[in-house]
């Protein structure tokens, strides 16, 4: 009777545990190439429902993605105030016209958001030289460091996030 006891109690015990709705929000846009807003300094990915916006002013984008190479010391800027990182998922697919619109879309619509608290922006660049040995664009790559996401009821974060290449051609 003892072990039909301790069964049952056993039973209970574990199956009335409750997590609730426990979801490990992270994203993967490794794969998907950053876009640039021409009437602003948004770069962002999309992938379906959503996105990866980095948004800083235009004297942080300069300072940035200055036309001269790092040479292993990327430039940097902390995350937080002017300098946004969002991640955001929609109700439906995502273009770059809907991302760079000055006028707010009716559709998608946002249906959750986390934004970026603290950590750095690291920029490492470099130039890039066509068969002629002529420089004709330089590439900048682009890592978020120990940055957290956080949104109403949840967050996440990476001690190193690899955002992507920006490459701005020569003129």
């Amino acid at each position: 009777m003892k072990k039909i006891l301790l069964l049952v109690f056993s039973f209970f015990l574990f199956s009335s545990c409750d997590d609730g709705e426990l979801t490990l929000e992270s994203f993967n846009f490794e794969n998907q190439t950053i876009q640039k807003c021409t009437d602003n300094y948004l770069l962002f990915k999309t992938k379906n429902d959503e996105l990866l916006l980095l948004n800083v002013p235009v004297e942080v984008y300069t300072t940035l993605f200055a036309s001269s190479p790092t040479n292993g010391t990327p430039r940097e800027a902390s995350i937080g105030g002017t300098n946004e990182i969002l991640y955001r998922k929609y109700s439906g697919n995502l273009t770059s016209a809907t991302v760079c619109s000055l006028v707010p879309v009716s559709s998608p619509t946002v249906t959750k958001e986390w934004i970026a608290t603290g950590g750095k922006i690291l920029v490492e660049t470099n130039e890039v030289f066509d068969t002629n040995d002529v420089l004709v664009k330089y590439s900048h790559n682009i890592t978020f460091q120990n940055v957290n996401f956080a949104s109403v009821d949840n967050s996440f974060s990476f001690e190193s996030y690899i955002f992507g290449n920006h490459e701005i051609n020569v003129n």
